[in-house]
């Protein structure tokens, strides 16, 4: 592979001790004739990615915003490692060109897919912690995600959105809310609103109106699942 992926490497700004590495990265699960064996395609390297992801944009955002709770980190969290995010950073790079396909998912469109361009690059991110360690793969998210950090100042406020977008990422059944108890008189109301989503629990939160309540509570379930993803959680 020398020299396959020169231009790739350059885009990353990290030449690789271990090229079978970043071949590994760029190996699509549609090559595999034997959908068992997932360690011959990107598959497990995308896991780690997304960890290794989460992990340093929790950090720069943490140093960017000292005077931000955890509910707007989490938002702006979210927000940066959402499938959209990474098929931008993935076109920057001209990440298309080097991914390894069959014809068949080729010719389907996959290498103007945003989704297997997103978790192409999330294996690429793995690769780089896994051959440089975390400095490498620090340096070229920062290098990446800045402008993306940069671009918006404000932190998202639609938690639900968010939500419905982490659960969709990952091929989860939408987040399910419910209204679990109501207070106070009928003028002046408050609801309380549980949300939960298949395999990762629930959250609970109040509000003057549902639509309050539920965004509480999407952005409680949003908090924990940013910490337990960037390994910070309990």
């Amino acid at each position: 592979m020398a020299g396959r992926h020169e231009l790739l490497e350059e885009a990353l700004e990290h030449r690789f001790v271990r090229p079978d590495l970043l071949q590994l990265a760029l190996t699509h699960s549609s090559t595999v004739r034997t959908p068992s064996i997932r360690s011959l395609s990107n598959q497990r390297l995308e896991f780690l990615g997304d960890r290794v992801l989460g992990l340093v944009v929790a950090q720069l955002l943490y140093e960017q915003f000292p005077d931000e709770d955890e509910g707007a980190l989490a938002r702006r969290s979210v927000a940066l490692v959402r499938r959209e995010a990474l098929a931008e950073i993935a076109q920057e790079i001209s990440l298309a060109p080097h991914v390894i396909m069959s014809t068949g998912e080729e010719d389907a469109g996959g290498r103007a897919n945003p989704g297997l361009l997103a978790d192409t690059l999330e294996a690429v991110i793995a690769a780089l912690y896994l051959d440089g360690g975390l400095e490498a793969a620090d340096a070229f998210i920062r290098g990446r995600w800045q402008r993306l950090v940069d671009a918006n100042q404000a932190p998202p406020t639609d938690a639900k959105t968010l939500l419905q977008e982490w659960a969709q990422a990952r091929s989860l059944a939408l987040p399910v809310y419910e209204e679990v108890g109501r207070e106070g008189p009928d003028h002046a109301p408050l609801f309380r609103i549980r949300v939960s989503l298949e395999g990762h629990g629930s959250a609970n939160a109040s509000g003057p109106s549902k639509r309050a309540a539920e965004q509480g509570a999407a952005e409680i379930l949003l908090e924990r699942l940013v910490a337990e993803h960037t390994g910070a959680g309990p």
